[in-house]
């Protein structure tokens, strides 16, 4: 089955689908914030194939997400370090381990415990307004077109040129 190529939607949650919407692009960068670095260890902590994960290892590289660093040279080998794009899905993992503690997890508990360092407690994501702070409610949020959807930009373009009323 062939994905259908969202790259060029008018939605940036579809754009990242078109890059994060692998699973094994997701669990790839959860094992990097997790310190893997080597081909070799993403493959034996994922039991991921070597074919699937080149493929998977070189998207990640080519959107950004990764960077490729050689770190031996006879012979050569690489290892995968987090850039600031990858590391800013982070508090998208964050948001699914909260969903998949609350939703999946069975009587035995949660498989892992996120800690915070900071200020020393076991926590939870919660995704809050960067406005008023408060945590997001799917009843409070209301979406609107922005500055880049298409019909936002033809409106810009005819004002620009003055064809727009007003």
């Amino acid at each position: 089955m062939t994905r259908t190529d969202t790259s060029a939607w008018p939605c940036t949650i579809a754009r990242a689908v078109n890059i994060l919407g692998d699973g094994w692009n997701l669990l790839v960068i959860r094992q990097a914030c997790l310190g893997i670095r080597q081909f070799e260890e993403f493959q034996r902590a994922l039991g991921i194939g070597r074919n699937i994960l080149a493929g998977r290892l070189a998207l990640l590289v080519d959107e950004g997400l990764l960077r490729r660093v050689e770190y031996q040279q006879r012979p050569v080998r690489h290892e995968y370090r987090l850039t600031d794009k990858g590391r800013e899905v982070y508090p998208v993992l964050a948001a699914m381990a909260a969903w998949g503690d609350r939703w999946l997890t069975g009587p035995e508990g949660t498989p892992l415990v996120l800690h915070h360092t900071t200020c020393g407690c076991d926590m939870h994501a919660v995704v809050i307004c960067s406005e008023c702070e408060h945590a997001l409610d799917i009843r409070q949020v209301r979406a609107q077109a922005g500055p880049g959807h298409p019909e936002q930009a033809a409106t810009t373009a005819a004002a620009a040129r003055g064809d727009g009323a007003g």
